[in-house]
């Protein structure tokens, strides 16, 4: 089964934008929204999107900049709160309940959208994400941003170097990683490619130096299901803070010989993903 692709226009800073979709299965079934990570899109949900879409309507956004989505004109536009704003179109165009998977970012924007007055989402998997991220997660991130070479002379390369950048994923499978390469790949002028990323989304982090992201405040607002995917090893997702919030009513599933963040490609991971949303 192919995804359908789609988009929804936001408006954003007194312009409108448009960001693009990819969906999956029956219009009419329960929709879950699948927001990826900082530095990737939509297409790394199409093994769990081809996994649940006999029971579910799966919808997963190119968050701005990211893509096929539009890029925005000014660097420090990328922020989460942009990226909720993008998002909240998204939600008003569903216009009913939803259920959410985020990776790292897209869990950040999952958590600002479930702590809201009023907010559509009944049940969250964030995956490798929770309310507290320490610097020196955030400082590798950065650092492996800002080294990224600016185009690749092939698909070889592009996924050699993803190989590197993102063992942290986990075990993948050969096919994994040549699709990882496919849809990370845009084309340039001189026929070498680059990451499928405006370069200015590192701009607020090459701007700023990080700092810990401590959202506990604001988690304590969120009252729905949630399950916590973290990799065995991760360093952004820290055991004590998954441990924290299995304490307060959270379930838990560790992908073993994972990082940050775990791909979501395997089977197990499907299986425990589709129960928590069928519950």
């Amino acid at each position: 089964m192919s995804p359908r692709t789609g988009d929804v226009h936001y408006v954003l800073n007194g312009a409108f934008y448009r960001m693009a979709t990819l969906e999956m299965g029956d219009p009419a079934a329960p929709p879950v929204i699948c927001v990826h990570g900082l530095t990737r899109n939509a297409h790394d949900f199409d093994s769990l999107m081809q996994a649940l879409a006999s029971r579910f309507l799966m919808i997963a956004p190119d968050l701005p900049g990211r893509g096929s989505s539009e890029w925005l004109p000014d660097g420090d536009l990328y922020q989460p709160v942009s990226y909720v704003q993008a998002l909240s179109h998204l939600l008003a165009r569903i216009g009913r309940p939803v259920m959410w998977v985020g990776t790292s970012l897209g869990g950040i924007c999952g958590m600002l959208i479930a702590a809201a007055r009023g907010q559509p989402i009944t049940r969250m998997v964030l995956n490798d994400i929770g309310p507290y991220v320490p610097v020196s997660a955030l400082a590798r991130i950065r650092d492996y941003m800002l080294a990224a070479p600016a185009s690749f002379a092939d698909l070889h390369e592009l996924e050699a170097h993803l190989r590197v950048v993102y063992a942290p994923f986990g075990h993948l499978a050969d096919a994994d990683w040549a699709h990882m390469a496919r849809f990370s790949a845009r084309s340039l002028p001189d026929g070498r490619i680059a990451l499928h990323y405006d370069p200015k989304i590192a701009d607020p982090i090459r701007r700023d130096a990080p700092k810990e992201i401590d959202m506990w405040a604001l988690w304590e607002r969120i009252d729905i299901p949630l399950l916590a995917i973290r990799g065995e090893t991760s360093d952004l997702f820290l055991l004590e803070t998954l441990q924290r919030m299995t304490a307060g009513g959270a379930r838990s599933l560790t992908i073993a010989g994972a990082g940050h963040a775990p791909a979501l490609t395997d089977q197990a991971s499907h299986e425990a993903i589709a129960d928590f949303l069928s519950r």
